[in-house]
């Protein structure tokens, strides 16, 4: 990338991540934050870094890729009366979800020292830089972090996430902008389990797609669609590649390309950046980065640019081991317009593309879309050749991973069988060791009763030999008193 910051764009190949080279200053890294787009500027708000989460406002000019800080201003306590109830707190948070709603940036959910007991909206005004909370009412959900929160109309929809007792929730909870009322969506089917720090997208405004994230022991790799309409959930199954199970990762949508990118299992993060394509719910690897990279992290934001009219993929922090504050950027190949639209199977494309089929949806009814009625036309031969290429590629691609896998698995079975080996005869030798020390010691207590047998015995002589002695000693003095009468005697005796 050349010398000339403002020129970034136009050197990029294409779905190849690039690091920007960002000049003097940057925001400190962090992960778990919010992050938004808007007239070229790439938005970051809070986070977490080292355990303390972080209150700052940092924005990222993408034209000459320069950051500066918003200061923030907030009204006094008076004004909140006359003002839409806007309180002087911007509390340091993360976990929250951050979506751009006219001239203002909404902050849902996240977690922090100050967090109340239901979900707060927290707005920044980019005009005027005043930041506050927008009271709502109705049916205000438990508050929460890791949730998702996905933009449809003028309603946003939060699902699951974790709340401050650490309780995995799986409810879908509508926010109306235009009335600031909450709704419990009721649905109906099998909803996705209980669940935080995955992702979300929505498809022709009906479509409401949960991918991913993790339980306190599970990571998933599973796809939901819950139709908006009738409120079910459906589990389709996914085309293509097979990839890794994860959590913390993001997302971002171009039309009906949906890109992930990141996350990991707690072990390992993500190398794949991935790419699902909504209609047919084929998903394909893009491109893959090394172990270690700052794109294979958990907890870091995924946002789209426009600029100089081209659309480019923004991504920023994450934690992989390390906290990142570096920007990435991929600019992805644009959809040829000349390609006719591929289907999931040649029925699928003689029956219009319909939506419900691709997205295995147990229903009879036809839905009343633009995309169904727009594609009711001829189904052209080399359409239904290329799809058939298509499936079989995927197919292929699949069998290969999955042989792959198994050879991997089947390394690592010999591998543990060896070390079984290695560890069942360690532990022979170990026992047959136990039992000399215990023969051994067996041997020892023996000899220490034997000991103390002799001990005793020792003891008893001990007593007949003081007995013996004391004998011995009254009878040489007896000895010696007769000596002395004796020799008395002979001296009487004598002339």
């Amino acid at each position: 990338m050349g010398s000339d910051n403002s020129n970034w764009h136009s050197e990029l190949e294409y779905d190849q991540w690039v690091a920007l080279p960002v000049a003097g200053p940057r925001p400190s890294a962090r992960y778990k934050h919010g992050a938004v787009i808007v007239d070229e500027k790439l938005y970051i708000v809070g986070g977490s870094r080292n355990g303390r989460q972080l209150a700052d406002v940092q924005a990222l000019d993408l034209r000459n890729l320069s950051w500066s800080t918003i200061k923030l201003k907030t009204q006094s306590h008076a004004d909140n009366v006359n003002n839409g109830g806007l309180l002087d707190v911007f509390p340091a948070t993360s976990g929250h979800s951050t979506i751009k709603w006219g001239n203002k940036l909404l902050l849902l959910g996240g977690l922090s020292k100050e967090t109340s007991d239901n979900v707060t909206v927290r707005f920044i005004d980019l005009e005027s830089q005043v930041t506050g909370v927008m009271e709502a009412t109705g049916k205000i959900p438990v508050a929460r972090g890791g949730q998702s929160v996905t933009l449809v109309g003028s309603k946003l929809i939060m699902f699951g996430g974790e709340d401050k007792h650490r309780q995995l929730l799986n409810d879908v909870n509508v926010l109306d902008l235009e009335t600031m009322i909450w709704n419990v969506a009721e649905t109906t089917k099998t909803p996705p389990a209980p669940r935080c720090d995955h992702t979300a997208a929505v498809h022709v405004d009906r479509y409401f797609l949960i991918y991913g994230g993790g339980s306190h022991s599970t990571f998933f790799s599973d796809l939901h669609v819950l139709d908006l309409e009738t409120l079910e959930w459906s589990q389709p199954q996914i085309q293509g590649n097979l990839v890794s199970p994860r959590a913390g990762h993001a997302g971002v949508s171009i039309d009906e390309k949906w890109f992930i990118v990141g996350g990991g299992d707690s072990k390992s993060g993500a190398l794949e950046t991935l790419v699902l394509n909504k209609s047919t719910l084929v998903l394909s690897v893009l491109t893959s980065v090394e172990r270690n990279d700052p794109l294979a992290s958990e907890g870091l934001t995924l946002s789209s640019a426009l600029v100089n009219g081209e659309q480019f993929l923004v991504a920023f922090g994450g934690y992989n081991g390390n906290y990142n504050n570096k920007v990435f950027v991929m600019k992805p190949k644009p959809k040829d317009s000349k390609q006719p639209k591929i289907f999931k199977s040649s029925a699928a494309a003689a029956a219009a593309a319909s939506v419900t089929a691709a997205y295995a949806l147990a229903k009879s009814e036809s839905l009343d879309l633009p995309a169904v009625e727009n594609s009711k036309a001829k189904v052209n031969i080399s359409v239904e050749i290329g799809t058939i290429k298509e499936e079989k590629k995927a197919l292929e691609s699949s069998i290969a991973w999955v042989k792959a896998e198994k050879s991997t698995l089947k390394a690592k079975l010999d591998e543990l069988n060896e070390t079984h080996t290695d560890l069942s005869k360690e532990l022979h030798s170990v026992q047959g060791q136990l039992a000399a020390e215990k023969s051994r010691c067996a041997d020892l207590e023996t000899q220490i009763s034997e000991l103390q047998t002799k001990l005793s015995s020792m003891q008893s002589i001990e007593e007949k030999v003081q007995a013996l002695r004391s004998q011995k000693s009254a009878f040489d003095n007896n000895n010696s008193v007769q000596r002395q009468s004796y020799s008395g005697s002979w001296r009487w005796m004598a002339p």
